[in-house]
């Protein structure tokens, strides 16, 4: 996928728009007035097999790495090199003085701030990040709420309301390559926060502590900061 990367900021992500990674929780999105949308309003109704085929074979990936840009709800744009590994485990290392760093080892997403020192950890189950890194993306059920099929983007949307209430994400994949172009996550008050991917590998190797969570100095920085 080609990105015009020229007008790529130094700005530095703030503690919300990293939550737009996967952790900002969704409003609703007005969908039904979308033409090319199938929207999905029950369990039963039919996925459109094409688009279970592209979640298959994005599912089938099991490793990959490649770079971001981030866009914010107010137009603004980071980037950086990501790094995922399925089932649960990505990484996010932004470019910029301020060393951000989002990492989910499968079971917590973590957000790192080493000039503010400030460290942040989630339930990955609680994110809907893990509907991007579930082993399987399992398209059946009432977690897919549509599904618009176009000559040049399939877009998926998913949700799972028992687990992280309203929160959505959409997935915009290529229907000719299947590969996984884009996904965006709105927020509580309507505003998204999209995420584009670009020079992806597939099946890489990466070092063991990719994905590594320091749990014992996330504890003690939370800890000292609150005496």
């Amino acid at each position: 996928m080609k990105n015009d990367l020229s007008a790529l900021s130094t700005f530095a992500p703030s503690r919300r728009q990293l939550l737009g990674l996967g952790l900002a929780f969704a409003g609703a999105a007005a969908f039904n007035a979308v033409p090319g949308f199938q929207v999905l309003a029950s369990a039963q109704a039919a996925v459109p097999a094409a688009a279970q085929k592209i979640a298959d074979h994005f599912s089938s990936v099991k490793s990959m790495s490649g770079e971001f840009v981030q866009f914010g709800p107010k137009g603004e744009q980071t980037g950086g090199k990501f790094f995922l590994e399925r089932p649960g485990k990505i990484r996010f290392n932004y470019d910029g003085s301020s060393n951000f760093r989002v990492i989910s080892d499968g079971q917590s997403v973590v957000i790192l701030n080493k000039r503010l020192n400030t460290s942040d950890l989630y339930p990955l189950s609680k994110t809907p990040l893990k509907l991007l890194l579930d082993n399987r993306i399992d398209l059946s059920g009432d977690r897919v709420k549509s599904v618009k099929q176009e000559d040049d983007l399939t877009t998926i949307q998913l949700a799972d309301k028992s687990v992280f209430g309203n929160s959505k994400i959409t997935m915009m994949f290529d229907p000719k390559t299947f590969d996984l172009r884009q996904w965006t996550i709105t927020d509580a008050q309507g505003k998204d926060t999209t995420v584009m991917i670009f020079n992806t590998k597939e099946g890489v190797s990466f070092a063991p502590d990719t994905f590594a969570i320091d749990y014992t100095a996330n504890r003690e920085l939370n800890t000292n900061k609150a005496r």
